[in-house]
């Protein structure tokens, strides 16, 4: 299985765009895969039940961490299909944690980062969610803090809405150009999933980023399929739907 490289990273633009100078190729023409051990604890969380459990590590604003579950999604439609039996389970990770809640554009953000190169890298961007079959506006989506964003994504998974909850909030950032820290935006993005609205989860919210921090995670998207070295990078469906099954047969 192929898988694209991911490499820590720091600067706040790289984080905005998900790998801005260093993962655009990547996504188009997978690389090896780049094992990530250190993530391992976070399954031994995980009690194991009748169905696989895949983690997946991401947060909504990087362009990888959405096209990597639109494969996922798909892979799970088809190992679903044919019998199988998975559940998500979703770690929360902010690239830039100390966003603000009013938010401002992003693509102020990347000129101010990188300068001409950012109209570029956006283009890309643009280009390749379209080879994935989504639509991405990066030019006007609205940098913001996303801990409300995870904790409504934690809420909704407790009922039985995560991955629908997920999705919704990746198109309301990438496509609909929404702020995911404005409350109210959230209790709408979640009606309209049909998830009852709650305070609760904060601070269940604030461990699992601290967790993640602990880990020593600094790279996004990151997936482990119970049994297997966590993934990193963006894996090809076919490669999602292989490591699905490969998780079966190591019960």
């Amino acid at each position: 299985m192929a898988f694209s490289a991911l490499r820590p990273i720091s600067m706040p633009g790289i984080l905005l765009l998900g790998h801005l100078s260093a993962g655009v190729t990547g996504a188009a023409e997978p690389s090896q895969s780049t094992e990530a051990p250190v993530v391992g604890p976070l399954l031994a969380l995980l009690p194991m039940g009748p169905k696989i459990n895949v983690q997946m590590v991401f947060d909504i604003p990087c362009v990888w961490s959405y096209f990597t579950y639109a494969r996922l999604q798909r892979a799970l439609a088809r190992f679903r299909a044919s019998g199988g039996q998975a559940e998500l389970t979703f770690r929360p990770y902010q690239l830039v944690p100390d966003a603000t809640i009013e938010g401002r554009l992003k693509v102020d953000v990347l000129r101010h980062a990188f300068g001409d190169d950012a109209e570029h890298s956006i283009a890309r961007i643009a280009a390749l969610a379209s080879d994935e079959g989504l639509t991405f506006h990066p030019e006007r989506a609205v940098h913001s803090n996303t801990f409300q964003a995870h904790r409504l994504i934690a809420v909704a998974s407790a009922q039985g809405c995560g991955e629908d909850m997920t999705e919704r909030l990746f198109r309301a950032h990438h496509t609909d150009q929404l702020n995911l820290a404005d409350l109210d935006t959230l209790k709408t993005l979640a009606a309209e999933i049909g998830v009852g609205w709650s305070d609760e989860g904060i601070a269940r919210t604030r461990e699992e980023l601290a967790l993640t921090q602990r880990l020593g995670v600094h790279g996004i998207p990151i997936l482990q399929f119970e049994g297997q070295p966590a993934l990193t990078g963006t894996p090809s469906e076919d490669s999602l739907l292989t490591a699905l099954r490969s998780a079966v047969g190591r019960r």
